[in-house]
């Protein structure tokens, strides 16, 4: 089963008109990556500085070696400077069957 990661991002209100230019420059190394199956950035409608990136990956593998490097000096991305708090991070690989 492919790896579908939820990144969830709040944007600083002052940055919230430029958020899909961030989102643009950062994720076009995510789509990039080797594994990558495809991506999409759900914005709230509750609260537009609200935004949950969908990632799918071919493995949670494949994630992990991305995440891996975003976690380095090369991988850095200027994302992180317009965020009002941490990013969080879920990942699902495992499903349930429901006998449906």
């Amino acid at each position: 089963m492919p790896a579908i990661v939820h990144f969830e991002v709040q944007f600083k209100p002052e940055h919230v008109t430029d958020a899909a230019k961030y989102l643009a420059e950062t994720l076009a190394a995510t789509r990039a990556w080797p594994g990558n199956q495809g991506i999409e950035a759900l914005v709230d409608d509750a609260d537009p500085c609200h935004i949950l990136v969908v990632e799918t990956w071919a493995t949670t593998q494949d994630h992990d070696d991305y995440a891996a490097w975003r976690a380095t000096p090369e991988g850095r991305s200027a994302l992180h400077e317009v965020l009002a708090a941490q990013p969080s991070k879920q990942v699902y690989s495992t499903t349930l069957p429901l006998g449906l």
